[in-house]
């Protein structure tokens, strides 16, 4: 079997050989790797634009939306708010104690259907703020003198009565209202906060 020769007895020239050899390889691979300087740099650099990443993100999601249109399922009991047709607010709404069916007269207890306009608001209602819908038009004036009757008026999109205090938990999908659309009261602060006067708001069924 042949001897494998050990270090000591190769010639001097081929170890010497061997060793710059080993030592070369060992200065490329040291050189290959980013010195500590090189690292913290490119940790900053990712970290400085991760930081500008979210701050960007943060900022759209502060941006004021523009709220275009507000529209009201009365069968689902909920009430959107638009931007260029896509809702970005949905809120659970109350309606009148009567609440199927379009309303007719003053005291029906129902809410309105159709398109109308957000056009005043109160501050200091009996519930808390209040926002005006333009009912009655003239079509529901006309329908409503056809019948010998008063179409009403005075109804709002607001938020619950004043004196509810503690008991705010019991209104909570209940139709409680004369006509309003009701909503909770941090409900209302985002809806008068996003929706400005002469909006449309639409009421389906």
């Amino acid at each position: 079997m042949p001897m494998i020769p050990t270090l000591s007895k190769l010639r001097p020239g081929y170890w010497l050989a061997s060793l710059l050899l080993a030592l070369l390889c060992s200065s490329v691979q040291a050189d290959s790797r980013p010195s500590p300087g090189q690292e913290l740099a490119a940790y900053v650099g990712h970290h400085e634009l991760s930081s500008e990443r979210h701050s960007s993100a943060t900022a759209d999601a502060a941006k004021p939306y523009r709220v275009d249109k507000v529209l009201v399922k009365k069968s689902e009991r909920r009430l959107w708010l638009l931007q260029e047709g896509k809702p970005v607010r949905e809120y659970r709404i109350s309606l009148g104690s009567n609440p199927v069916g379009h309303k007719l007269f003053s005291g029906d207890h129902r809410t309105p259907e159709g398109r109308y306009t957000l056009d005043a608001r109160n501050a200091n209602s009996d519930f808390y703020k209040s926002i005006r819908i333009s009912y009655p038009n003239q079509e529901d004036r006309r329908k409503a003198e056809a019948w010998g009757q008063d179409p009403g008026d005075a109804i709002m999109i607001h938020g619950l009565p004043n004196e509810a205090e503690d008991w705010a938990f019991a209104y909570v999908g209940l139709d409680w209202t004369e006509g309003c659309i009701a909503v909770t009261n941090e409900a209302m602060d985002e809806i008068w906060q996003l929706v400005k006067n002469g909006t449309t708001i639409e009421i389906r069924p």
